[in-house]
């Protein structure tokens, strides 16, 4: 940014002009002030809590009308402003204007940088531009619907993938059995990230891995990786001062080693076209598949794991929900399309765990030219050059007036998978109600359908074979790259009669 530039910025902030324009004008945020949750922004102290960031944002909204109660930003010395919005027709309008056309928005890597050092910054998740447009046309054809849910190739994963999901939860279904047992107090998460990491290297890339190592070695090398991921983003140079002086360095390089080593065991089954390498068409080489794949591992584990452990989580708090699911699965041994069509309640739990507790719980975005959007009613808004754009999809999908008991039959943050039949009987579909658990427009996340496929099994599978019933009242969240519960989904678990 010019001196000029930014002169001309820090001119308009004394003076307290608002730089956003049209019918949809957001309000401003001060940078300090008393009785709010956090600051406006990540530092030291808070950057653990993201959720509370973004809610110090709407601290006091109610006073203001309009959008200026679900758009707000904040504006200060002389840089661009930053703009967080919750309101659903924004978060709509302005991912479907990111891309890699002129004018467009990008994807906002800032806070991603941590991750970037980690994994690469060629890769489908970090990159921007014409790297974004060859890399996305690398995962569009393993990924798509259409050929995850092909039958003769369907049922071969699905297989697969039942069968690891069995084996895992064999083990405590044995460990009831043999100590006879009538309830084990058990945290389901970290189950079920060793399960998704099985899914994911074994089945979908064709590796051969044992669950063991992912339990004792390469989930962990992954969590400590994703959690310095984090910091390295707000504090680099402090965070590298701190890790040398407390011998953290040494762990985390072995973590890093790890981590090298299980991208080298997915890598490996390519050659002879195993899982879905076979439907991957590319003469790229393997290391320049590398960043790709770190993410993919990395964040597809972080993903579906939030995805599934926040699914059991609501579930042990509703009994009668999975006693529906159970009799939808009961006899169910192939998890096909068409049988998880049929699983209606099943499907309404996913929906709505995607919508009150995403894993992504924002979206970055950047404005690369002073740009109008448009909303499906026909309101603008004007973002101005340099923006830095946070859509809050968390924050959006618990707000009454969006989601609410007026428009969907039950309170916003509320979990109650009945508020879909409603918008069902009103002719809504979870595409008009879009709560963007998989992302929206050009940029939507490509393990949708892979990662639907692999929850429903899992979520599927648990309740056929267990009972399960929270420990705590209620389930508080923590965020980091994903959200997750923060009791890690602590149940006491029984066997079905």
């Amino acid at each position: 940014m010019s001196f000029q530039t930014r002169s001309t910025h820090l001119l308009k902030q004394l003076r307290g002009v608002n730089p956003f324009g049209g019918d949809c004008l957001p309000s401003r945020v001060s940078l300090f002030g008393f009785g709010r949750p956090t600051l406006p922004f990540p530092h030291l102290w808070n950057y653990k809590n993201p959720l509370k960031i973004f809610e110090t944002f709407y601290y006091g909204s109610e006073r203001e009308a309009g959008s200026g109660k679900h758009n707000r930003y904040i504006y200060v010395a002389g840089m661009p402003p930053v703009l967080l919005t919750r309101e659903p027709a924004i978060i709509k309008a302005v991912q479907a204007e990111t891309g890699d056309k002129p004018g467009q928005f990008d994807r906002d890597t800032s806070p991603m940088a941590g991750i970037a050092r980690a994994t690469g910054t060629d890769s489908l998740l970090y990159s921007n531009g014409s790297v974004w447009r060859k890399q996305k046309r690398l995962s569009a054809e393993p990924f798509s619907r259409a050929n995850l849910f092909q039958p003769e190739k369907f049922h071969g994963f699905e297989q697969t993938f039942r069968e690891t999901v069995a084996k895992r939860l064999e083990a405590l279904h044995s460990h009831l059995v043999t100590t006879g047992q009538q309830t084990v107090r058990v945290e389901l998460e970290p189950e079920v990230k060793v399960v998704m990491l099985e899914m994911l290297v074994n089945n979908f890339f064709g590796g051969n891995v044992a669950c063991e190592d992912l339990r004792a070695r390469y989930v962990p090398a992954i969590e400590m990786l994703i959690a310095h991921m984090i910091g390295d983003t707000v504090a680099p140079r402090t965070l590298t001062l701190l890790d040398m002086l407390t011998g953290r360095h040494a762990i985390l390089k072995q973590k890093s080693i790890d981590f090298e080593a299980l991208t080298d065991i997915a890598l490996s089954g390519r050659a002879e076209g195993c899982g879905l390498w076979s439907q991957f068409k590319s003469e790229a080489t393997n290391q320049a598949l590398r960043s790709n794949i770190r993410v993919f591992l990395a964040g597809a584990m972080e993903a579906t794991s939030s995805f599934a452990s926040w699914a059991l989580s609501h579930l042990s708090r509703r009994p009668d929900i999975q006693d529906q699911i159970y009799e939808e699965v009961k006899n169910m041994s192939v998890y096909d399309p068409d049988n998880l069509m049929h699983a209606v309640t099943l499907n309404r739990v996913l929906e709505e765990t995607l919508r009150l507790t995403p894993a992504l719980y924002f979206l970055p975005r950047r404005a690369t030219a002073d740009t109008w959007i448009e909303t499906a009613d026909h309101r603008k808004m004007f973002i101005p050059k340099g923006t830095q754009l946070r859509l809050d999809v968390w924050h959006a999908n618990r707000c009454e007036q969006f989601w609410g008991k007026e428009v969907t039959g039950y309170p916003a943050e509320m979990f109650e998978p009945k508020r879909w039949d409603i918008l069902a009987q009103k002719g809504i579909s979870s595409r008009d109600m879009l709560h963007f658990g998989f992302g929206h427009g050009p940029r939507f996340c490509p393990g949708r359908y892979l990662g639907l496929l692999e929850v429903g099994l899992v979520v599927g599978a648990a309740v056929k074979i267990f009972k399960f019933t929270a420990v705590n009242e209620r389930a508080e969240a923590i965020a980091g790259v994903s959200t997750k519960p923060a009791d890690g989904v602590l149940v006491d678990l029984e066997l079905r009669s």
